[in-house]
């Protein structure tokens, strides 16, 4: 289980894991609850380099980032490693 602390979002915190290639368990902590527990289920079983593509760059507002794009940002790290 990866554990990664945003950066510019309500949301504070994510954890998923990666298994296989796919996404799995994907929780929010604190933000919008029913957009993000609906991110997660779609993202259910995702491959992760595809989730990283589809959410890298998506803003929030006013704001320069997103619980999506922090997302793709933790995902990132996780593959680069």
């Amino acid at each position: 289980m990866y554990r990664y602390k945003t950066k510019g979002t309500c949301s504070t915190e994510i954890t998923f894991d990666i298994q296989e290639g796919k996404l799995k368990d994907v929780k929010f902590t604190d933000g919008c609850s029913g957009n993000l527990q609906g991110i997660s289920k779609l993202l259910e079983g995702m491959e992760a380099k595809k989730a990283v593509s589809l959410l890298k760059g998506i803003k929030c507002g006013y704001k320069e980032t997103s619980c999506p794009d922090q997302l793709s940002i933790a995902i990132s790290k996780v593959l680069e490693h």
